[in-house]
């Protein structure tokens, strides 16, 4: 199926690794231009892995998320190179993980400046590019703890809440201008982060990492963490021309396990 994103051209945030690296990945494959960034100078190397990997261009930018002039930076240097902007894929690292009595202000503050603002504040920056292309898309990449609360994850299960309300809210707002705003909710999916998740899990109840992760592994009715790649393909999906009439709503991509009817 060709999803139409050939002569497209996104921005994905915290793309050098993970998620984002897999989103940009699969927006490349399909034929888009992207600009992969990210705080550290492993974006450029991203970049061109992506390049080798996919054919396509691939732009790497060292931007923190949480900066604002970085994030300017990073809209010009896109426009600079694409001469335009389709598709904003919105994504930061998680915060840290802990309990509310053990997490101050200022831990309380930063997560909000990743989670929120952050993709606040990038798209501001893209929606007159979006509009100006006529088929904008703006995907935020949540967590499957905005629909059932991760123990020990209070920061990523209260701010990633408040992403999913701001982006259905934006979703009719942006409606008019026929900018699609979804979001796309992983559940274990096989990553660094998830990795380090389930070691510090193993460590709080006393057990091997393999035993944690085996715990978590059969809750999912598919019997096993999702790749990178398949959480990829969701994310170009909605990208894509074939999503046309798919907007205000979370694709949850957990191998079935949140259970509820609504």
């Amino acid at each position: 199926m060709d999803l139409g994103l050939r002569s497209k051209a996104a921005i994905v945030a915290a793309s050098s690794r993970g998620l984002g690296k897999a989103v940009a990945t699969a927006l490349a494959a399909e034929g888009a231009s992207v600009l992969v960034f990210s705080r550290s100078a492993n974006a450029m190397a991203a970049a061109q892995e992506i390049r080798q990997l996919t054919g396509a261009a691939a732009v790497g930018v060292q931007a923190d998320v949480t900066r604002p002039s970085d994030l300017e930076h990073v809209v010009s240097e896109a426009l600079s190179h694409f001469g335009r902007l389709d598709i904003l894929v919105n994504n930061a690292g998680g915060p840290p993980p802990g309990t509310f009595e053990q997490l101050s202000d200022e831990r309380w503050q930063e997560a909000v400046e990743l989670t929120l603002m952050s993709a606040i504040r990038l798209t501001r920056l893209c929606i007159p590019h979006l509009r100006a292309s006529g088929r904008g898309r703006i995907i935020n990449l949540t967590s499957a703890a905005t629909r059932e609360p991760i123990p020990n994850l209070i920061l990523s299960n209260a701010i990633r809440a408040a992403v999913v309300g701001w982006s259905e809210t934006l979703a009719s707002e942006l409606a008019k201008d026929a900018i699609l705003v979804n979001c796309v909710a992983p559940g274990r999916i096989d990553t660094e982060r998830v990795r380090e998740l389930d070691e510090a899990n193993a460590m709080r109840q006393g057990v091997t990492y393999q035993q944690a992760r085996a715990q978590q592994e059969s809750a999912i009715p598919l019997g096993r963490y999702g790749s990178p790649d398949e959480f990829g393909a969701v994310v170009a999906f909605l990208a894509s021309e074939r999503a046309s009439y798919v907007t205000g709503t979370t694709v949850y991509v957990d191998g079935g396990r949140l259970a509820s009817v609504v």
